[in-house]
């Protein structure tokens, strides 16, 4: 991807940010258990900056750890809606290429569904230039498995939206996973992982919801997206015909404590 375009789609989210706060999932109390586990060191008390916070999903959930949280936004409207609702947490304009904050004083860095969006060669010796000995860089990402056999209806899915973007399905897949590999040079830290697995059940037109606020489809004309997911709809029905869907979520999670 270019960085004309990925520099379009990582914007999209800005006109749909209480889209993005109403449907996108949150997270579950297992991933900071092992974040601090990971980490060797409690969220309680620690200060924490949460780049490409968006609309606080994770922000929120942190200072409910305890952490005293600095979020960090590029984005106008995703900042409008963070402040609309989280605006007791200090919110700063920038990104992970350039934080605009001072040297040594975070005790953790924190990417939730954020990191691919920036360059590596600028971010990671920001990162370190802002985290204090001892401190910690944690990434992560919520995935639906799309390969789980207990879910053989999202595999269906996903060839239906690989065919409606045009894009090869095996490669589309491979897309959506691709954005949880540390790269070159963020390899030259040792990150150490874990994967955490949870669940929810929603009704339909909110699953539709939160698949319109990702950003392969926020970059479309709304008339084409609108008309896919009126056959979605129709298509999920025959599988949750109560109209209530079970997503189950893997939540890849890499933390370094350089």
């Amino acid at each position: 991807m270019t960085t004309a375009i990925s520099d379009h789609r990582a914007h999209s989210f800005n006109a749909a940010a209480a889209q993005y706060a109403a449907y996108r999932p949150s997270y579950p109390a297992a991933l900071f258990d092992a974040l601090e586990r990971l980490a060797g060191r409690s969220l309680a008390g620690a200060r924490v900056v949460d780049v490409g916070a968006g609309t606080g999903i994770a922000t929120a959930l942190l200072a409910e750890r305890g952490a005293n949280v600095v979020a960090v936004e590029p984005g106008d409207g995703m900042a409008d809606q963070f402040r609309r609702t989280l605006s007791r947490i200090p919110l700063v304009r920038g990104n992970g290429n350039a934080l605009p904050l001072a040297d040594s004083s975070a005790d953790f860095i924190t990417y939730a569904q954020a990191w691919h969006w920036t360059d590596q060669e600028r971010s990671v010796p920001e990162a370190l230039r802002v985290l204090r000995p001892g401190g910690a860089l944690a990434l992560w990402w919520n995935f639906q498995d799309h390969l789980d056999p207990e879910t053989p209806w999202l595999g269906e899915q996903t060839s239906r939206i690989a065919r409606f973007l045009g894009t090869d399905d095996r490669a589309h897949r491979a897309a959506d996973r691709a954005s949880s590999r540390v790269g070159e040079p963020a390899t030259t830290l040792d990150f150490r992982r874990d994967r955490l697995h949870w669940s929810r059940r929603v009704p339909l037109d909110a699953h539709l919801a939160n698949l319109a606020t990702h950003s392969a489809f926020l970059v479309l004309d709304h008339r084409r997206t609108a008309a896919f997911l009126a056959e979605e709809r129709a298509e999920l029905l025959k599988v949750f015909p109560d109209a209530v869907v079970e997503e189950r979520y893997e939540v890849d999670l890499l933390v370094a404590t350089p």
